[in-house]
């Protein structure tokens, strides 16, 4: 695609699959500031039989030989119960949200469908400071009850002596303009981001974050920090990858400097060590989705430390008995999280994962195509507490 013929204006958000738009804003250079904005109310019908049906764009049929496992498009045929949640069990907290919605009107429409789907409040991780912030507080302060702006930081000067000031006063001006919290703030191996902010060979653990970090703890701000990305993007590019159909596209095996899931999480484990009066959510199971009994022990040694669920349920749902057991264990430190939208049609998917106990099934409209997915079957004890409780036990108790 050519960047400078790319019209936003005639950008058709109900065509795009979360794949093909992360795909489209990397080429477009914005894939380091803009989350995923989906289309308001559901995908039809016929778009979603379009996208289960794309495969090679070739119109001949493709031969079992050259068929691509980014075209690879299953369908399940076991015969086995189908479970449909149109709302969930229990009222939802959404921890981690993006200022999707841009117009009072689409606000209304997400307002809507959270009505019809059980989510009682989002949280919307914008990722700025400044006018920027401000812009976007103001069309979401007319929903206190439903909506809290989160701001980011502001790394300007980061290289330079005497980092740290003004970015405390810019996040003490976020905090007074109506920021309840801090995030997404992103470290995926080569330093801090806060939307369009960099801090190139900056981590969380550096000595310079620490006026920062200390300071959200003063004023109660959680932080939303999301370290690394899926191990998959880390390992070898060869048919012994478990997840190459996503892994190739988002690939880190190849990028110099950058530092590896592990060294990441051990970067998060020294700032919450070195930061316990400040509150941090570790987005996406903190990548260790994969390997879940290391993050249960890190929330074990770090009771500041809650995680996030978000966009990470078709990595979880694979292993359904070994994630229902964690979920079990350290149902008071998960919080929901999506991070995938407003659709009906996507929250849904994520009620069939954590409620039912459904075997074998695809949502490629959804995530396009991972593995086979199952219900976890969580019990009421545990799906009230991450849904809700534990949220709303981490906003109450910080301080206004």
């Amino acid at each position: 695609m050519n960047r400078s013929s790319f019209n936003l204006r005639s950008f058709n958000l109900r065509s795009f699959s979360r794949r093909s738009f992360l795909n489209w804003a990397n080429l477009a250079g914005l894939a380091a500031a803009l989350p995923f904005v989906p289309a308001f109310g559901d995908i039809t019908d016929e778009a979603k039989s379009q996208a289960s049906t794309a495969g090679p764009t070739t119109t001949k049929l493709a031969s079992p030989e050259s068929i691509l496992l980014k075209d690879y498009r299953p369908q399940s045929i076991y015969k086995i119960p189908v479970t449909e949640i149109p709302k969930a069990k229990f009222p939802v907290i959404d921890m981690h949200t993006h200022p999707y919605a841009k117009t009072e009107q689409e606000i209304e429409a997400w307002v809507r469908n959270m009505d019809e789907v059980g989510i009682e409040k989002a949280m919307i991780l914008t990722m700025t400071t400044g006018a920027a912030f401000d812009e976007i507080h103001r069309k979401y302060a007319k929903y206190p009850e439903r909506f809290e702006t989160w701001c980011g930081f502001d790394f300007a000067g980061y290289d330079k002596p005497g980092f740290g000031a003004a970015a405390v006063k810019e996040l003490e001006r976020c905090k007074q303009a109506g920021a309840r919290g801090v995030g997404e703030i992103h470290d995926k191996g080569k330093g801090l981001r806060s939307g369009k902010s960099n801090a190139l060979g900056m981590h969380p653990d550096d000595p310079r974050m620490d006026s920062l970090l200390e300071k959200c703890g003063e004023l109660g701000m959680p932080i939303s920090l999301h370290v690394a990305d899926p191990i998959w993007m880390y390992q070898k590019m060869d048919n012994h990858n478990d997840g190459l159909m996503n892994a190739y596209q988002w690939r880190l095996d190849n990028q110099p400097d950058v530092v590896g899931l592990s060294g990441m999480v051990d970067i998060f484990e020294r700032t919450l060590a070195r930061h316990r009066n400040t509150t941090f959510i570790a987005c996406h199971f903190m990548n260790l989705d994969y390997d879940l009994a290391r993050l249960g022990e890190v929330m074990e040694r770090n009771p500041n430390l809650y995680a996030d669920i978000s966009a990470r349920y078709a990595e979880t749902a694979p292993i359904p008995r070994f994630a229902a057991q964690f979920y079990a264990k350290h149902a008071d430190r998960l919080v929901y999280g999506t991070d995938m939208g407003v659709d009906k049609s996507m929250y849904r998917v994520t009620f069939r994962i954590l409620e039912s106990l459904d075997e074998h099934f695809y949502e490629v409209e959804q995530f396009s195509y991972h593995w086979s997915l199952n219900g976890l079957g969580l019990s009421d004890g545990i799906l009230k507490p991450v849904y809700h409780d534990n949220a709303a036990g981490l906003l109450a108790a910080r301080r206004l």
